[in-house]
C-alpha cells in the first residue's frame, strides 16, 4: 500500500505530466499554424507520450490503494517567439520534472517505499532520455541558424520521424 506522502507526490507528479501533455499540444499547435508540420507531428507525439506517463502513474496510484486525481489544468501560451523559444522551453521543462521525478524517488527511500521506488526508476531513465532528446534537437537549431533550407530539412526530418525512427533527427 502507497503512503499517502507518497501517493500525494505522485499525485502532484499526474499534474505535472498532463500540463507537460498540454504545454506540448499547444507548442505542436503553434508549430502547425507557421507551416512546420514536421515539428508539429513530432510535438504532437511528445504531447501524446506525456500523457501516456500520466496515465502510467495513475493506474500505479490506484493499484497501489490510493486514490489517482484528474487534475485542473492551467492553458499554456498560445504564441511562441520561435523554434529556438520552443525547444528551449522544453529543455527547461524536462530538466524541472527530471528534479521533481528525484525528489519523489528521494521520498520512496525516506518512507521506505521500495515498491514505488523500483517502479520509478522507469521514469528516471525516461528522463534522461528526454532532456537527451531536448539538448540535442537544440544542438541542431544552432548548427542551423539562421538557415533555411536548414530548418526545412529540419522539420522533413521530424515529420518523417527522424534516421533513428525515434522522432528525433540525428
Amino acid at each position: 500500500m502507497v503512503s499517502k506522502k507518497v501517493e500525494n507526490a505522485l499525485n502532484a507528479q499526474v499534474a505535472k505530466e498532463a500540463m507537460s501533455s498540454q504545454v506540448y499540444l499547444a507548442m505542436a499547435s503553434w508549430a502547425e499554424v507557421q507551416g512546420l508540420e514536421g515539428v508539429a507531428a513530432f510535438l504532437y507525439r511528445h504531447s501524446d507520450e506525456e500523457r501516456a506517463h500520466m496515465l502510467k502513474l495513475m493506474r500505479y496510484i490506484n493499484e497501489r490503494g490510493g486514490h489517482s486525481e484528474v487534475p485542473a489544468l492551467a492553458k499554456p501560451p498560445k504564441m511562441m517567439k520561435g523554434i529556438a523559444e520552443v525547444f528551449t522551453g522544453i529543455l527547461k521543462q524536462e530538466v524541472e520534472v527530471s528534479n521533481e521525478i528525484n525528489a519523489i524517488v528521494d521520498l520512496c527511500l525516506k518512507e521506505k517505499d521500495y515498491t514505488t521506488h523500483n517502479f520509478m526508476q522507469w521514469y528516471v531513465a525516461e528522463q534522461i532520455e528526454e532532456e537527451r532528446m531536448a539538448r540535442h534537437v537544440l544542438d541542431k537549431l544552432k548548427m542551423i541558424g539562421d538557415d533555411k533550407a536548414g530548418l526545412y530539412l529540419f522539420d522533413r526530418d521530424l515529420q518523417s520521424g527522424g534516421p533513428g525512427g525515434g522522432g528525433t533527427p540525428s
